[in-house]
């Protein structure tokens, strides 16, 4: 029996989906529902082809634009009349078609300067009543009992709302979603079990964007909401949020450094020579970090406007979504707002409700405090701070921890010896030592990790392209620590005090090192003051929080050990306060901070010289130079300094806002380019979700 092949010649037209010729009338501007009722009905049952919108609109010239307008007009007000539809299909179809519309819109405003997105889709006249039945409908639909993917459908269209342009104070949909807040359907997403992993991130995101809307001036409801909102079940689950995002980054660098061959002399020769262009590895890490940027501003604003939340960020994190669950409601919130888990003692207790506390604890494993992996997560971004996304970052995370230092209930809970983590800090590879990461890192309470983490920022950025402010930022860290412990009287032996002073001492040896051109761009006179004044601190009030008398002279060995440091420091702030350089009076100030530090080595070296020669010893032993020191306290005349536990209380002055706004054009941007509606199949997951999709029709070609 033979056969007739079919040409393939390609002289017969390409058969197209139904829904792709509506789009193509459509955008000639014809009328596909005049003479049928049934139109819309049908049509939302029509699978969306969300790149032929895109492509469509962007043909367009303004003559064409101007002629469909009206049928752009239509299609928007008939997709929000179709969010109110009992049937689910319809309604994903219709919220997949506003998410095609808004990001197609947003492209051709960004093209057409002339062109305003509502004019464009909804129309001036009826823009107010449908933008307030648009949110209405999504409130309705985020706090009703829809399936998870028609409220991921929602989120994501006011997602793509809120990132269309990279300055938000330009964007329409801001002023609208103000004026009818969403705050607390998201809130309420935050608060409920089911969907919370996959929706907990758009929600978080919505309501940082919108805090950030107009903070000063009129009152933003979503800033006045957002700090005054103490649902501890709500705060609990945005930390989980955060932490999420953060812990995969951790994770994957932990991955990436495990895979990584052993280091010898070649490998590092390599390193360093790679270093020196621009890899496709360097440009992904760089994406990465760009990435987390959305999860660091969604922290700094809880931390900056939340006082409950900062007390949140410093417990550990119970599990508030376990994946199967026999308790009953009740009991399952009692256990999520439990602070209990953390420590050491309490692992088995806890271990039913985390989904982060395993038996045996390793850095390949995220922890179950927001805190801990916040601290892990700095350690990595901060190596490498000659990139502008990394440097915007780490000043980003220094912020935050500027925040969590100054107020009382976290510093309390950072401080507390029955609440201890494991803290672990990935270092940066140095020719001097060895890559040190923690194995396994010791219970501690979490001011030892934060310190620990500023003595490594300060120990490994002694380079040619300085990071000024953000040692800045480590060392008002480091003494809003102190003046709580000094308040406090809190003795904690596990601090290391003794590498805190080797890394102040180490910054105030490099400063003087630091080229001409460096000093006259910084006030490097004024970060020595911050540095020298630390000491000042602990040799003044150490007798308050220091754990031992041992302590104490441990702080006078460094001092005299390191003499000369101060001398030289000294020596170059009397050349430039003698001149008429523009930081003149800072130097001078400089000149008295030093005093109490260079009467220690003034008073103390020749006692011990003179005690070495009478033993006649070339080299004594540190023991031997404490005794020494010992016996001479009582003859040592210090200067008392004033408000050396005072400090300038953090507030978003205006350098600070604009450093925020640049981050959050940069999330606007990454938020937009990495937002896909037509990636998500509304009915794949409807089906995985068991909801009746009938009666679908088939987007079959005609």
């Amino acid at each position: 029996m033979s056969t007739r092949k079919r040409s393939t010649s390609g002289s017969k037209k390409q058969l197209k989906e139904k829904i792709v010729q509506i789009y193509e009338a459509f955008f000639r501007g014809e009328d596909q529902s005049s003479g049928n009722p049934n139109f819309w009905d049908e049509f939302f049952l029509l699978k969306p082809k969300v790149g032929v919108i895109e492509t469509e609109l962007a043909k367009l010239n303004s003559e064409q634009l101007a002629t469909i307008k009206e049928n752009l007009n239509t299609l928007f007000s008939k997709c929000v009349y179709m969010l109110g539809h009992e049937h689910q299909i319809r309604v994903a179809h219709s919220l997949q078609t506003l998410c095609a519309l808004i990001k197609a819109g947003f492209s051709r405003v960004t093209v057409d300067v002339n062109c305003d997105i509502i004019e464009l889709l909804i129309g001036g006249g009826a823009a107010e009543m449908q933008m307030q039945l648009l949110i209405e409908h999504c409130s309705d639909i985020l706090t009703s009992e829809c399936p998870v993917p028609i409220k991921a459908l929602c989120l994501k269209m006011l997602v793509l709302a809120c990132t269309g342009k990279d300055n938000i104070a330009q964007n329409p949909f801001y002023e609208y979603l103000t004026q009818h807040s969403v705050f607390e359907s998201l809130v309420h997403i935050l608060c409920q079990t089911p969907g919370r992993v996959e929706l907990g991130q758009d929600a978080v995101l919505i309501v940082t964007l919108m805090a950030c809307y107009r903070k000063t001036g009129s009152a933003n409801p979503y800033v006045v909401k957002l700090s005054m909102l103490d649902d501890e079940l709500a705060l609990t689950a945005y930390a989980q949020v955060v932490m999420t995002s953060l812990g995969e980054f951790n994770e994957r660098y932990v991955q990436s450094r495990q895979a990584e061959p052993q280091s010898s002399w070649l490998s590092s020769l390599t390193s360093m020579v790679g270093s020196m262009f621009v890899s496709d590895e360097a440009e992904m890490r760089i994406g990465q970090v760009k990435a987390n940027d959305a999860g660091l501003l969604a922290l700094y604003q809880a931390v900056h406007l939340n006082r409950h939340f900062v007390g949140i960020i410093a417990q550990s994190l119970a599990d508030v979504n376990p994946p199967t669950s026999t308790l009953d409601e009740n009991d399952s919130v009692t256990q999520t707002i439990s602070t209990d888990g953390s420590n050491a003692n309490s692992t088995v207790s806890s271990e039913k409700n985390s989904i982060t506390s395993p038996l045996t604890v390793d850095v390949t494993t995220p922890t179950t405090n927001l805190m801990a992996t916040f601290l892990e997560y700095c350690s990595i971004v901060m190596q490498d701070t000659r990139s502008e996304a990394a440097y915007h970052s780490t000043k980003l995370c220094f912020l935050i921890l500027t925040c969590v230092s100054e107020d009382e209930y976290a510093n309390s809970l950072m401080h507390d010896p029955g609440l201890t983590f494991r803290v672990p800090l990935h270092r940066l590879p140095m020719r001097h030592r060895k890559s040190l990461n923690d194995k396994a890192p010791p219970f501690r309470p979490l001011v030892c990790g934060l310190l620990d983490l500023i003595i490594e920022f300060i120990m490994s950025h002694h380079m040619k392209k300085f990071p000024y402010e953000l040692y800045e930022l480590a060392l008002g860290v480091i003494l809003r620590v102190l003046c709580h412990q000094k308040r406090c009287r809190l003795r904690l032996s596990l601090c290391p005090w003794k590498e805190l002073w080797v890394a102040l001492i180490a910054l105030l040896k490099y400063l003087p090192t630091i080229d001409s051109s460096l000093i006259r761009k910084f006030d490097l006179f004024a970060l020595a003051t911050q540095a020298v004044n630390i000491l000042n601190l602990f040799v003044t009030f150490g007798d308050t929080f220091l754990p031992s008398p041992q302590s104490y002279d441990d702080l006078y060995y460094e001092i005299i050990r390191m003499y000369h440091v101060f001398d030289n420091l000294h020596a170059m702030a009397l050349r430039y306060s003698t001149g008429e350089s523009e930081y003149r009076e800072s130097a001078v100030r400089l000149s008295a901070a030093l005093i109490n530090v260079r009467a220690i080595g003034q008073h103390f070296k020749p006692k011990v010289e003179m005690w070495t020669e009478s033993q006649k010893l070339s080299t004594p032993t540190q023991d031997q130079i404490l005794e020494v020191v010992r016996s001479h306290y009582d003859s040592l005349t210090l200067k008392l300094h004033e408000s050396l536990d005072a400090y300038e209380r953090y507030a978003e002055r205006p350098p600070v806002v604009a450093f925020l706004s640049s981050i959050l054009r940069s999330v606007v941007s990454v938020i937009r380019s990495t937002t896909d509606p037509s990636s998500i199949d509304a009915h794949r997951l409807l089906l995985e979700c068991n909801v009746p999709t009938t009666p679908t029709s088939p987007s079959a070609p005609i």
